[in-house]
């Protein structure tokens, strides 16, 4: 019989997983919660949010595949587990690295991952008294859960200043700590690790792009766009800073009786000091999944069933198609402030040889309408970053919707050490 399998989410990384998973020579059965347009466009099931731990006992469900961050932290996992009920990624003690900054840099400082120099401060009056004597520019950073919206780059102290406000004041990201942290200067890599517990198993490098506009200005968002391979990383480099950044977490971890078991994400600056872990996330990225899921050769329903068994992922190596893929994330008007919803989406049905993956998207009759800040992830294949992006931005150009926001510059730097 062929294998059910339940994928917790409704953003663009679940729909790249969903599609991945309906790849598989196991022929599985593919159902999501909630899901979105675009996943129940793919012919698959998609549940109302309801009592995930019930529902998978409902539906017989073999294996549940969490997207997000926020029911992992909440433990999620954890009551698949009393349940009896297979699930792929950590449990809510194991996931406290992306919970909590704070918490991630006393692990990363108790393991030896190299990072920044940081501080942390519970309130406004402490934090304020240190910012005379900080360097600048700085990282301010909420210790919650954010969407990846939660760090600020201070220039000078008048904007972290301003900055405590958002915090503090605002409580923008409600009740929190900040840690303020060293500011980095390097090329920043996205390098995701399947975990069994003992194990850490590199995926393929991929780079991101978090801020709004082109050239990296504008506030954070969850990601613009990003790219597969990175130039300069090839298996062997990606081992290296496995060994380094993700290794010695899942040792910890283990040893205090905690073990990761999932997709352990290192958000990365590669420093002319080398490698060091600007965050942790306790799931797939968002959206370099998008770019790396579609280059996996390996079956993944059984790369992630392996990652939930101790030890299960002895002796496996992913497999990786020589192309390149580049993402570009089309996103609603005032993104990431705020997010317009209804606008009608034109061109979907015009698109070829790429993979659109919805993020944010809804149904009025017939068409597909913006629900939400970004709206979809558009995925192209090529021998060459060159021709992986122009394959990417020709799609885009053909796919419209009012107030529409997209960076041109994906995957620019690397047609430029490729190719150039």
């Amino acid at each position: 019989m062929a294998p059910r399998v339940l994928v917790v989410g409704g953003g663009g990384r679940e729909h790249a997983l969903v599609r991945t998973l309906l790849r598989s020579p196991q022929s599985p059965e593919v159902l999501a919660a909630p899901g979105n347009a675009g996943i129940a466009a793919d012919g698959v099931e998609c549940l109302p949010d309801q009592d995930l731990v019930s529902l998978a006992g409902e539906r017989a469900v073999d294996l549940v595949v969490v997207g997000p961050e926020a029911p992992l932290v909440a433990g999620l996992v954890d009551g698949l587990a009393a349940a009896g009920t297979a699930a792929f990624g950590p449990s809510g003690a194991a996931a406290r690295i992306e919970g909590s900054k704070a918490y991630a840099k006393e692990l990363m400082k108790r393991c030896g991952v190299p990072t920044a120099a940081h501080a942390v401060f519970r309130d406004r009056e402490e934090a304020a008294a240190h910012l005379a004597c900080a360097s600048y520019p700085a990282v301010l950073k909420a210790d919650v859960l954010a969407a990846g919206k939660g760090v600020i780059i201070a220039a000078d102290e008048r904007e972290a200043r301003a900055a405590l406000d958002v915090f503090f004041g605002e409580r923008r990201f409600g009740e929190t700590q900040v840690v303020l942290e060293e500011f980095l200067e390097g090329e920043e890599l996205s390098l995701l690790a399947l975990c069994d517990g003992e194990r850490a198993v590199p995926l393929a490098p991929a780079q991101d792009y978090k801020r709004i506009f082109d050239g990296d200005e504008g506030p954070n968002t969850g990601g613009m766009g990003s790219y597969s391979p990175v130039p300069g990383f090839d298996v062997a480099r990606a081992r290296e800073i496995a060994a380094v950044a993700h290794q010695p977490i899942v040792d910890e971890l283990r040893a205090q009786g905690t073990p990761f078991h999932g997709v352990l994400y290192a958000g990365l600056m590669m420093t002319a000091a080398g490698p060091k872990v600007l965050e942790y996330n306790a799931r797939f990225g968002d959206p370099e999944t998008q770019a790396v899921l579609p280059r996996l050769r390996s079956d993944l329903l059984e790369l992630l069933e392996a990652s939930t068994r101790p030890g299960g992922l002895a002796g496996i190596e992913p497999e990786w198609s020589p192309d390149w893929a580049v993402t570009v994330v089309l996103a609603s008007r005032g993104y990431p402030d705020s997010s317009s919803s209804g606008d009608r989406i034109s061109g979907l049905d015009e698109v070829e040889d790429v993979e659109v993956f919805h993020a944010a998207t809804a149904r009025d009759g017939a068409d597909f309408v913006t629900a939400g800040g970004r709206v979809l992830n558009v995925t192209a294949l090529g021998s060459s970053p060159g021709e992986a992006r122009d394959r990417a931005y020709a799609a885009v150009e053909r796919i419209d919707f009012d107030g529409r926001q997209v960076r041109g510059d994906i995957a620019a730097r690397a047609v430029d050490r490729v190719e150039a």
